[in-house]
């Protein structure tokens, strides 16, 4: 059996390597570093992928959060709606611009964003919502989207971990996660789904003037050479990232079928397991399962994590500690009554190893493994 690895990029690499390797010596052979022509070429591939009109690459997930927020003219004090259940990085790019993160709880099937919550949070001040896609499963856009045209607000769509990921509206009508929003977001983290090989993250719009002010805002407010129209950052996927993202893209679908197939054999493996709640699949969205995550009972997750990591076998706790109770974070309106279900999830969930490269055996070895210590076989 292949060693167990939470990511095998390694595996996944040797199969696209004389593509890889080609653009690599291309883009090193030009000196073209830094918006190079693969940068465009990129972004107008994912756009069409994405059947969005815009994309704007940038530096990672993080600073595409964070260049839509300051697009949208995000002024201190402005509320921005978003999941306590989420990675920092969601709520980082609110306060680092002094505007006021409003968490809300999730719901228990999906760990996404619940809309009831979101809509009981909306005062004067609240400018704009972050729904996270998490896990690679849609959030509840139909409701998202209702509620943000009721009261006039933003959708930025969080979407570092969903994309290629599709969600169908009551009207039947068809969009991939990223595009349904005012903005969507996504990170090309080595992990995700479409990885890169270092940093790099992107940004979608079908709105003209949006896209204009993202593409300023990247490169240090500049639409001009050395004219700065309004303050900017600089936040630029570099030309190899975006040539190793060109070979990886047209790829895309076929990762995230691969990832669906094991998740198929994790629920086929722990079918009748009562210890053990497996992935809810929303019917309305295409599960992409960046991560594989199970909900523990009676309290034994983290003495099977403790368990797991004696035996070897990668596994995540996605997440530990709430962001309502992180010291960065702490803020006298967060009530930890007003978040029972984010707080049972940070007590029972785990994630166990999933990629496109995982296979049969290393997946019967981890959920015997599981299921001997929940049985108390170990």
């Amino acid at each position: 059996m292949k060693k167990i690895q939470m990511v095998d990029l390694q595996t996944q690499y040797q199969k696209i390597k004389p593509e890889v390797d080609q653009v690599i010596f291309e883009v090193i052979h030009s000196t073209k570093f830094i918006r190079g022509p693969q940068v465009k070429q990129f972004e107008e591939e994912l756009a069409n992928y994405l059947n969005v009109k815009h994309v704007v690459a940038c530096g990672n997930g993080t600073d595409a959060l964070q260049i839509s927020l300051m697009a949208l003219d995000l002024q201190p004090g402005d509320e921005v709606i978003t999941a306590d259940f989420t990675f920092a990085a969601t709520v980082e790019v609110i306060k680092l611009l002094k505007g006021k993160p409003v968490l809300v709880d999730v719901l228990p099937d999906t760990f996404n964003i619940d809309p009831e919550a979101v809509e009981k949070a909306i005062t004067p001040r609240t400018k704009a919502i972050i729904p996270v896609h998490l896990f690679g499963q849609s959030a509840d856009m139909d409701e998202i989207m209702r509620i943000a045209r009721k009261y006039n607000l933003a959708v930025i769509e969080d979407n570092a971990q969903a994309i290629g990921s599709d969600f169908r509206f009551a009207d039947g009508t068809v969009k991939k996660t990223g595009t349904i929003g005012t903005i969507g977001t996504t990170s090309f983290f080595p992990s995700k789904n479409l990885g890169a090989y270092g940093d790099g993250g992107a940004i979608f719009t079908d709105d003209d003037r949006l896209a204009h002010r993202l593409r300023g805002i990247v490169n240090h407010g500049m639409y001009k050479r050395y004219y700065y129209d309004e303050v900017g950052v600089n936040s630029r996927l570099d030309t190899i990232q975006a040539a190793i993202l060109r070979v990886k893209l047209p790829h895309l679908d076929a990762y995230n079928e691969a990832r669906r197939r094991a998740a198929d054999v994790y629920d086929e493996l722990f079918a009748g397991c009562e210890q053990v709640i497996t992935p809810y699949r929303d019917p309305r969205s295409k599960h992409v399962f960046h991560q594989y995550t199970l909900k523990i009972k009676n309290g034994k997750r983290d003495a099977l994590a403790d368990y797991l990591k004696a035996e070897g076998i990668p596994f995540g706790i996605y997440y530990p500690v709430p962001l309502h109770r992180q010291k960065a974070y702490a803020d006298e309106n967060f009530r930890d009554e007003n978040f029972p279900v984010t707080n049972r999830l940070t007590e029972e969930v785990i994630s166990l190893p999933m990629h496109t490269e995982l296979d049969r055996e290393q997946q019967e070895f981890i959920v015997g493994k599981v299921k001997n210590f929940l049985r108390g076989k170990v």
